[in-house]
C-alpha cells in the first residue's frame, strides 16, 4: 500500500474535526498532519496534540530553510504544515490527513501532485455555521465575524475540491468521509504508474 494524501478544508464551526475522529476506527493507518501556528493556545489545547506552537521568529527560520509544505498568514498568525513528518508517514505507506485552509489546498495541492484526494467540509448553510460558531461559545464576537468572513471567501473555491460533504447529519457525513478516505488510499502517484505501465508491456 502506498502513501496518500487527503486534504481536508472547511470553514472552523463544519465539524471537520468531530468527522475525522469519528472516523478514525474505519479507515485504517493514518498520520494527522498537526499544523504548527504562531497563535497563543485556546484553552484545553495541547503541544503536539492540536497545534505545535511556535514563537514568530522560529516559524519564519523555518519558512527561509524550506521546512513547510505550505504555510499561510492568517488573521495576523502563521499556520503551516511541516514537510519532514509528511515525507516519512508516506514513505512508510501511510495516509496522511491534512487540516487546511484553501490556500494551503491549493500549494499542496501543486506540490503534491497524483496522490492528492480533497474534501471541502461545511455545514448546509452560512446561517447554520454562524449558529455553530456562536453556541461553541468560544471565540468572541469579532472573532466570529472574521470566521464567517474567511468562510464566505472559502466556498468560492469548492468546485477546487475532488469531494464536498455537507455536514447536516453527522453520521453521513461520517460515512462519506470514510468512503472516500478508502479511496484515495487506491489512487496512483505518477511515479506508480509509470513502473505499472512498464511492468504491463513486459520492460
Amino acid at each position: 500500500m502506498s502513501g496518500a494524501v487527503l486534504i481536508v478544508s472547511g470553514p472552523s464551526g463544519a465539524g471537520k474535526s468531530t468527522i475525522i475522529r469519528s472516523a478514525s476506527c474505519c479507515i485504517g493507518e493514518f498520520y494527522f498532519s498537526i499544523s504548527t501556528t504562531t497563535r497563543e493556545p485556546r484553552e484545553g489545547e495541547q503541544e503536539g496534540v492540536d497545534y505545535y506552537f511556535v514563537d514568530k521568529g522560529s516559524f519564519e527560520k523555518e519558512i527561509e530553510a524550506g521546512g513547510f509544505l505550505e504555510y499561510a498568514l492568517v488573521h495576523g498568525n502563521y499556520y503551516g504544515t511541516a514537510l519532514e513528518p509528511v515525507r516519512r508517514a508516506l514513505k512508510d505507506g501511510k495516509l496522511v490527513i491534512f487540516d487546511i485552509d484553501v490556500q494551503g489546498h491549493r500549494i499542496a495541492r501543486k506540490s503534491l501532485g497524483r496522490i492528492v484526494t480533497s474534501i471541502f467540509i461545511t455545514p448546509p448553510t452560512l446561517s447554520e455555521l454562524k449558529r455553530r460558531l456562536e453556541s461553541r461559545a468560544s471565540d468572541d464576537k469579532e472573532t466570529i465575524r472574521r470566521r464567517i468572513e474567511s468562510a464566505e471567501r472559502e466556498i468560492q473555491d469548492i468546485g477546487k475540491y475532488d469531494f464536498v460533504i455537507v455536514n447536516d447529519e453527522l453520521e453521513k457525513a461520517v460515512d462519506s468521509f470514510v468512503s472516500i478516505a478508502k479511496a484515495a488510499r487506491m489512487k496512483m502517484g505518477e511515479d506508480e504508474i509509470e513502473e505499472f505501465v512498464r511492468k504491463w508491456r513486459g520492460r
